[in-house]
């Protein structure tokens, strides 16, 4: 590695980046880029940070930022209408829509100075706006100049699916990356896709005023999601006015508009020959690596079978000197991965190390209302692991009665040794009250560990507490645990 400049980093042009021999060059300026950058200037390494388009990537701008602004807008309308149960009712809610799309842009503007030039430039990270290709194994192109580095970190994310039926070219189709464009609430929302994406804006729109049909291929929403907390979305969609089609595709879009002209309006023929009108509809099929542009064959960086940079544990690529993380990588694909994996990528780049990523235990969330937060083991596979799983629903959680959110649950695994192994949970703050099982999960925590530590109350946490005594409780029951208590109970009544 070479002696960092003393001069300060900041913006360059391609001209000024090609004239000198960077040690890391980072392309791609979303979380994963931006962590690694920073991660590898912290170490002292000369870094230079490449990005096309927008820095902040697809969280900030199209993802998580603008999506949980939508949430917080709905959930408040949400509130307005459905507080009759707590004693308060309101009066005639009305829903600005240009309003709600100003607080997500506005929520965009708040974060965006975070991950700017001029401040990646004050943490010590040269950046460049321009569009990188490969070139050699040891140096990118960008705006026409020769790039050279001794080490390099791919991390140019990915970009939505796109619905591929007939007729769809003469449709608008929205996508997570240009569905925040919109300025008027549509009467009629189509949704394709129940995963994540596609449950949250399907149940946030709907709480706004849409008539949302959602149409999805699976036998069930949130198909990576343990089997009882889908079917507590389902039926909180369902509640919410969510028309929910499983078993189902898009089979053809019909519309006014032409490939030259597409009209944001049409109807959708599904695959049951029923017929969904729309006045807008959004593809939210998930996200996909395209990766050609990067020309990476020329840097002898291989793909999976799927087109994603392939990696190993420590995320080195099929080129030594070449790391990847994030989306553009098979490995799971959130935004706390990306920044986690870019950290370590950067880390063994610079430093020549061949740390390993943790791949198993990565905590996850659903932003729907109730939410579902997982980590580890899921309760559906549980069973073929010879493992338990203790469940306390929130029916009986005093906090959910007093708040009357009693439709979730707290599930927790737990292995032959009475190690927590997973959880999900389903209900308010899920996300949060995820944190001390995803630490549980990855120190191997006994759940006696848990049931002896003292939580406060009255929270949503106390579920997963009153689920860990539980089973704590059972293990004093058999074996060699419940002959010492009746050993000592015995002594200590002899001696009374």
């Amino acid at each position: 590695m070479s002696t960092p400049s003393r001069r300060p980093a900041r913006a360059l042009t391609a001209r000024e980046a090609g004239g000198r021999m960077w040690d890391l060059v980072v392309i791609g300026a979303g979380s994963a880029g931006l962590v690694g950058s920073r991660t590898a200037a912290a170490l002292g390494a000369r870094v230079l940070l490449v990005e096309a388009h927008r820095f902040g990537g697809e969280c900030l701008h199209t993802g998580c930022v603008p999506s949980k602004a939508l949430i917080a807008s709905a959930a408040a309308a949400h509130a307005a209408r459905s507080s009759a149960g707590l004693g308060v009712t309101a009066g005639e809610i009305r829903v600005d829509f240009p309003a709600v799309m100003q607080h997500v842009h506005s929520a965009i503007h708040d974060i965006e100075p975070v991950d700017s030039p001029e401040t990646l430039n004050r943490d010590g990270v040269h950046t460049l706006v321009g569009r990188a290709r490969f070139d050699g194994p040891r140096s990118v192109v960008v705006g026409g100049e020769r790039i050279a580095f001794r080490d390099a970190l791919i991390a140019a994310g990915s970009t939505p699916v796109r619905t591929s039926v007939e007729g769809e070219a003469s449709i608008d189709v929205l996508t997570n990356e240009t569905f925040w464009d919109l300025e008027e609430l549509p009467a009629r929302l189509l949704v394709q896709g129940g995963g994540a994406i596609g449950c949250e804006i399907a149940q946030a729109m709907a709480r706004l005023g849409s008539a949302v049909t959602l149409v999805h291929r699976g036998d069930r929403l949130l198909p990576k999601e343990d089997a009882a907390a889908s079917a507590v979305v389902l039926a909180a969609l369902r509640a919410d006015g969510v028309d929910v089609r499983l078993g189902t595709t898009v089979r053809s879009f019909d519309s006014a508009g032409s490939d030259d002209d597409p009209s944001p309006s049409g109807t959708a023929t599904l695959s049951d020959g029923t017929q969904v009108a729309f006045d807008r509809a959004l593809a939210a099929l998930g996200r996909r690596v395209e990766a050609g542009d990067l020309e990476l064959s020329a840097a002898g960086v291989r793909l999976d079978r799927r087109g994603a940079v392939d990696v190993d544990a420590s995320l080195r690529t099929s080129n030594p000197r070449i790391r990847a993380a994030g989306d553009v990588t098979p490995l799971p694909r959130f935004t706390h991965t990306a920044g986690m994996y870019g950290s370590v990528a950067a880390t063994n780049a610079v430093l020549g190390l061949s740390r390993k990523i943790d791949a198993d235990v990565v905590p996850r969330i659903t932003f729907t209302s109730p939410e579902v937060a997982a980590v580890g083991i899921t309760p559906d596979d549980a069973p073929g692991r010879g493992m338990r799983v203790v469940v306390h629903s929130h029916a009986h959680l005093d906090r959910a009665i007093a708040d009357g959110h009693t439709d979730g649950f707290t599930s927790i695994v737990v292995d032959r040794r009475g190690r927590v192994t997973g959880a999900v949970i389903v209900g308010p703050r899920a996300g949060e009250s995820l944190a001390e099982y995803t630490v549980a999960v990855k120190t191997g925590m006994n759940v006696r560990t848990l049931a002896t530590t003292m939580h406060a109350y009255p929270s949503y946490s106390d579920a997963g507490w009153n689920a860990v005594v539980k089973e704590a409780q059972r293990g004093l029951r058999g074996g060699a645990v419940a002959f010492g208590i009746r050993v000592l109970g015995r002594i200590h009544r002899r001696r009374g």
